[in-house]
Order: structure tokens, then C-alpha cells, then sequence
């Protein structure tokens, strides 16, 4: 079986994130990139069913910038057999749409039975590109995975609803997303390390994708306005002069709080 997994560099949530006011992109210079971690727990998934069926093969799937290639390669380290990076300075501020046009011809490029992706990134939290993927492919999608259990044949798991949790079941090939709730990705050792560096990773271009996007000429989404996020202002104090109970319950019924 052949598994791809979509994995993405992106700012480190634990560092300052910030906008680039002009652009509207990501200002991806101002923090720490790191490969995004529900990424990581896809790759989890895909390993473990490796681990326990010989004969499958990991490989790892990104469209990012050449600088990105250094990130990617950890999900080689976790023990994915291979990397293809899509690497075009067209797509620089790339929607979702073009997103995932150029993702599944690198996925038909690498080929596959099972694609799985996390459910949104921490970055950009759009939550669409498993299922536009699949449409794209062609194939079945089963997203939003709290659970998956990977057959030969084909793919299944629970998702939560609002009235409880629905049971979903998938032929391969198909794509599918999973949430925080998969297990945390286990940490690369020293000899993962070592021997990532010698595993096959491609880069290729939009030509070799066959792709004829330009996304500067005809976005399939338009940025109208970009602004910073005000700074906080001070709040509210209430000084206890032996009424503080009755003006925090006016305050609260005031704001509709209460």
C-alpha cells in the first residue's frame, strides 16, 4: 500500500504570528517555522499502519518554498520513506483553490492508495483542502477522523457530530483528514536523523506538475482589506468600597453578560 501524507511548514503558534499589511500574507520571516503539528499526527497515522504492515510505503507530500525543505525533511526523520516538496515562486500567496489544484497533481505524480491529511492548519485554518482534494482525485473522503482503522481494501473511523459520534467507512483509494484527537507524532532519534538524509526527496515545479496556474493573473480568491488586530485596552476596575458585589452585577447586566 502507498500512503501520502500532506505535511506544511508554518509559523510556530507558540511564537508571534503577524500579517504582512501589504500583502496580506503570513509574515512567515517574523517567527519560527516548524512543520505544522496536526501534519505531524497524519504522518503518525501513516507510520503506524506501516510499522505493523511491512510493505507500506510513507511518503510525504508539501507545496511550499525551497527554504521550507530543511522542515519537511523531518517528517523523512519520523520514518516516511520519501518526500516530494512542489516548489514555484507563482505560488507565492497561493489560495485554497490553487492549493489544491497543484496538491493533487503532486499526489497523482506520487501516486497512492490513501491520502491523509489533518483537518485544518494552524496557519491559515481554511478546513477545505481534504475535501477539494478529493474532488480533485476523484475519490472517496472521509473527514474529520477522531479514530481511523486502515484495511487493505479500505479506510474507516468515528467522527463527532452534535447528536453523538458517526461511524464512517471509505474504499480505497480515498482521502481522509484527522483532528487533534489521533495520537501525538512520535519524536525522530538520532538515526532517523541520520538516515533522512539519504532518502529520495523531489522537488519539482508547476511544469513538471503539468499545471498551467498563474495565480497572480487569475486569483480564485481576492484579498479587499487587511488590517492589525487593536491592542487590548485596560479593563474595567471595580474598587470595593462596600458595594463592589452591586456594581459588578450592574457591569454584567450592562455588557448582557449576566
Amino acid at each position: 500500500m502507498k500512503i501520502v501524507v500532506l505535511v506544511k511548514e508554518v509559523p510556530d503558534t507558540y511564537g508571534d504570528r503577524k500579517l504582512d499589511l501589504e500583502t496580506g500574507l503570513a509574515d512567515r520571516a517574523a517567527s519560527e517555522r516548524v512543520l505544522d503539528e496536526i501534519g505531524e499526527r497524519a504522518l503518525e497515522v501513516a507510520l503506524s499502519y506501516a510499522d505493523a504492515n511491512p510493505g507500506t510505503e510513507v511518503q510525504v507530500v508539501s507545496m511550499a518554498p525551497e527554504e521550507a525543505s530543511a522542515t519537511i525533511r523531518k517528517g523523512l526523520a519520523m520514518g516516511a520513506a520519501s518526500a516530494l516538496q512542489v516548489v514555484d515562486p507563482a505560488l507565492a500567496g497561493a489560495d485554497l483553490g490553487v492549493t489544491a489544484t497543484v496538491l493533487a497533481a503532486a499526489v497523482r505524480r506520487a501516486g497512492f492508495d490513501l491520502v491523509i491529511t489533518g483537518n485544518l492548519s494552524t496557519d491559515g485554518s481554511g478546513g477545505v483542502i481534504p475535501a477539494m482534494l478529493a474532488e480533485h482525485l476523484g475519490v472517496p473522503q472521509a473527514t474529520a477522523l477522531s479514530s481511523v482503522t486502515i484495511s487493505p481494501s479500505e479506510v474507516s473511523g468515528t467522527r463527532a457530530t452534535d447528536g453523538g459520534v458517526a461511524q464512517v467507512t471509505a474504499a480505497l483509494p480515498a482521502v481522509i483528514s484527522i483532528t487533534e484527537a489521533l495520537p501525538d507524532a512520535r519524536f525522530p532519534n538520532f538515526k532517523g536523523i541520520m538516515a533522512a538524509k539519504k532518502k529520495p526527496f523531489e522537488t519539482v515545479s508547476l511544469a513538471d506538475l503539468d499545471v498551467d496556474i498563474d495565480p497572480s493573473a487569475a486569483p480564485q480568491s481576492i484579498l479587499t482589506q487587511v488590517s492589525e488586530k487593536p491592542a487590548r485596552g485596560a479593563g474595567v476596575k471595580i474598587t470595593d468600597e462596600g458595594d463592589a458585589g452591586e456594581k459588578l452585577a450592574a457591569y454584567l447586566i450592562e455588557n448582557r453578560l449576566a
